[in-house]
C-alpha cells in the first residue's frame, strides 16, 4: 500500500509541474498573439489554435491532480454534514461511479484517437491524434488516482465499513 501511496504521490507531484509548465506556455503563447496583432505587426495565425490545445491539455492534466487530492466539486460540503458511516459509504459510491465513467471514458477516447489520425488541424497540418490524445491520457491517469486515493484511504481505515 505504501508503494501505492508512493507512486500515485510521484505521478501527481510530475503532472502538477506538467500542468504549470502547460499554463506558463499557454500565456506566453496568448501574449505573443496579443502582441501581434495589436502591437508589433507579424504573422501568429497559429496562436490562437495551439494555445487552445495547451489549454485543453492543461484543463484535462488537472483531473487526476483532482482525483488524487479528492477535489469533488461541492460534494465535501454535503459529505461533511452526514454521519462517519455514511460519509464512508459515500465516498466509495461516489469512487466508482468516477472509477465507472473514466474507465468508459479511457476505452471510447481510445477510438477518438485513433479517428482524429485521419483529421487534421487547420493550421498547423498536424493530425488531431495528438490533442485528441489528451482525453484518454487524463482519463486513465484518472483512473490509476482514484484507485490509488481508495487503496490510501482503506490503509487509513477512512473507508472501512
Amino acid at each position: 500500500m505504501r508503494a501505492v501511496a508512493a507512486c500515485s504521490h510521484w505521478l501527481n507531484w510530475i503532472i502538477e509541474r506538467i500542468c504549470a509548465l502547460l499554463v506558463a506556455a499557454m500565456v506566453v503563447v496568448v501574449w505573443v498573439g496579443t502582441l501581434s496583432r495589436y502591437g508589433i505587426s507579424f504573422d501568429t495565425s497559429w496562436a490562437e489554435e495551439l494555445a487552445r490545445y495547451i489549454m485543453i491539455w492543461a484543463a484535462l492534466l488537472a483531473i487526476p491532480c483532482g482525483a488524487y487530492y479528492r477535489e469533488h466539486i461541492g460534494l465535501e460540503l454535503l459529505l461533511q454534514q452526514l454521519p462517519g458511516r455514511v460519509q464512508r459509504v459515500l465516498r466509495v459510491a461516489l469512487d466508482l461511479c468516477g472509477l465507472s465513467f473514466f474507465l468508459f471514458l479511457f476505452i471510447f477516447s481510445l477510438g477518438m484517437v485513433a479517428d482524429g489520425a485521419h483529421q487534421y488541424a487547420t493550421i498547423f497540418g498536424m493530425t488531431m491524434a495528438l490533442p485528441f490524445a489528451s482525453v484518454p491520457t487524463a482519463s486513465g491517469l484518472t483512473v490509476l488516482q482514484i484507485v490509488a486515493t481508495m487503496l490510501r484511504d482503506l490503509q487509513s481505515n477512512q473507508l472501512t465499513v
